[in-house]
């Protein structure tokens, strides 16, 4: 099968879409299957493809997140996927590429796969400054998705939370919920050098008996940080030896930092900043769990690598992501700042090897989170898709020649009678 995957960012950036896609594309290939990634890339001035990826020339826009768009029409990204003969496209995004990949499909007559990877209500602040603009601008990101819902054969996401935002915008089509992946390969304990563990634990001040929870994300508002330095100063005391460890950068960074200050958590939490991707297994080998209070996540990709690595997780309680973190098997919810403060003593207080135990078992309950998995799922939508798709362009057939029929039926009535029927 030859399929061709939109994304409005692919590497060398690097987020939770990304990963996705780099690892989809990684699966599919590795199953025998031909895959050309499309994204924007403002450093290029033509359509470059290189190692099967087509780089769309674009803008920057610098006040969200650096990210790069492309605009959704262009003659020669048209003639070059022509070129490429997709069996299907799949969309990943909904902007300039995303856009661009709905108006291919349609003038190529090729199935349209879309999969939607971020909770969209929980970013409108980006953009909305005030509430009232807040529900303006959520109402018409609704509209938006049930568009793009509507023009495809088949719509995925990674999580139930996918599912109700689709019903929340109208959408009556069957979501099929496919978990992200992880590259299993590569987070992988073996991997790291305990040395070099050990000597990033005293790069960052703590100290061997301090229990080390973890957070890697963007630092946007929708990540919740600021709830989580709250629960931390609550109940958290500097001879309770537990510390937080936060990996990433973002817009918020700096009222992070501070806000850690006013709190007066300064000593017990540690912001790490940017963290290339290929470094990251050495800072979750330093780290003893992974901690989260987003509630904006589908299906975060950052805890799943934490997981990887033998990281159990304590997570804010997430009525629609239930069953990604299962109490006692890969880690623990929590509801407040007091459960919160508990569970963090609990894996404080397990021996040793309870908690390396404990590791293995978070590892073992997402061993199938592989590339493999996730293309042979994504195949099956395809297939699905190409039926579905292949089922409405008969039905549109059909009605085309019964207008055709019953036009020339007509024109013979009248020409007959002399009136119209």
């Amino acid at each position: 099968m030859r399929i061709a995957l939109f994304t409005e960012t692919y590497l060398p950036s690097i987020n939770g879409v990304v990963t996705h896609v780099k690892t989809l594309k990684e699966g599919l290939e590795a199953l025998g299957h031909t895959v050309l990634v499309v994204t924007a890339d403002s450093r290029v001035n033509n359509h470059v493809i290189a190692d099967d990826v087509m780089y769309c020339p674009a803008v920057k826009l610098k006040k969200i997140y650096n990210y790069d768009i492309a605009p959704p029409i262009s003659k020669e990204r048209l003639d070059k996927i022509k070129s490429f003969a997709p069996d299907i496209i799949h969309i990943h995004n909904e902007f300039g590429v995303g856009i661009s990949g709905v108006l291919i499909a349609r003038t190529l007559k090729v199935p349209l796969v879309y999969t939607l990877h971020t909770m969209y209500d929980d970013y409108v602040y980006y953009v909305a400054k005030t509430k009232g603009f807040g529900k303006i601008v959520t109402s018409a990101s609704h509209l938006y998705a049930k568009m793009l819902a509507s023009t495809a054969s088949a719509i995925t996401g990674p999580s139930p939370k996918v599912s109700e935002y689709f019903k929340a915008c109208g959408v009556k089509k069957p979501v099929h919920v496919i978990p992200n992946s992880v590259e299993l390969d590569v987070f992988k304990p073996e991997n790291v050098d305990r040395n070099d563990a050990v000597r990033m634990r005293r790069k960052f001040g703590f100290a061997d008996d301090d229990m080390v929870f973890c957070f890697c994300g963007r630092l946007g508002k929708e990540k919740n940080i600021t709830l989580l330095l709250e629960y931390w100063a609550k109940n958290v005391r500097p001879e309770d030896k537990i510390k937080l460890f936060i990996l990433g950068d973002g817009p918020l960074h700096e009222q992070h930092c501070k806000e850690a200050d006013e709190l007066g958590i300064s000593d017990m939490v540690k912001f790490a900043g940017r963290v290339e991707h290929p470094d990251l297994p050495v800072y979750y080998a330093c780290c003893d769990a992974y901690i989260t209070a987003s509630l904006s996540d589908t299906c975060s990709i950052s805890m799943l690598e934490g997981m990887a690595m033998h990281l159990p997780v304590l997570s804010l309680k997430d009525d629609l992501n239930v069953g990604q973190v299962k109490d006692g098997i890969n880690g623990y919810n929590f509801t407040d700042a007091d459960s919160m403060y508990e569970l963090l003593k609990k894996l404080r207080d397990m021996p040793k090897d309870e908690l390396a135990e404990f590791g293995r078992r978070t590892r073992e309950s997402i061993k199938t989170s592989g590339a493999i998995r996730l293309a042979n799922d994504l195949l099956d939508v395809y297939k699905e898709a190409m039926e579905v798709y292949k089922k409405k362009n008969k039905k549109r057939k059909l009605k085309k020649r019964y207008r055709v029929i019953r036009h020339r039926y007509v024109k013979r009535s009248v020409t007959k009678t002399g009136k119209s029927i």
